[in-house]
């Protein structure tokens, strides 16, 4: 019977049922987290692209226009959820005054494919397992017609 009992056949078999959830769990969440900042980088270069057309004096396409080609081409769905927000606002110059500007925002509700439904199951909870919000703006300075 103390044999029986100071036996180590199976512990390492426990330890790894034990572990490998969390270590699943960890893995699972540097995916997660590495696709939601790859997201946001392709927001923040598709508000550059709508800044810098809404910034020039004849543009050919709309800045939301470009935004919308620019995450087609990111890989990200652009449906009617997007919004893509152009307004005209001040930038400082520093001591020489002030300059007209375009500011480009652009909001996308991302969705974590793993983790949100694992979320839902453990809490309970009316906003839990929603998709959060990414925004990037950008503004750049008006130029000028000559």
């Amino acid at each position: 019977m103390k044999r029986r009992v100071t036996s180590q056949r199976g512990a390492a078999l426990i330890e790894m049922a034990l572990t490998f959830p969390l270590l699943l769990l960890v893995a699972v969440g540097i995916f997660e987290f590495g696709r939601a900042y790859q997201t946001w980088q392709v927001l923040t270069n598709a508000a550059r692209e709508g800044a810098r057309v809404a910034v020039l004096p004849n543009p050919t396409d709309s800045p939301d226009t470009r935004v919308r080609t620019y995450l087609q081409i990111g890989g990200l769905n652009y449906d009617s959820t997007v919004v893509v927000d152009v307004d005209s606002v001040e930038v400082s110059l520093g001591a020489t005054g002030t300059a007209s500007a375009s500011q480009v925002t652009v909001t996308y509700p991302f969705s974590f494919m793993v983790l949100q439904p694992i979320v839902q199951l453990v809490v309970s909870g009316s906003t839990t397992g929603a998709p959060i919000t990414l925004t990037a703006r950008a503004t750049m300075r008006n130029e000028s017609q000559f």
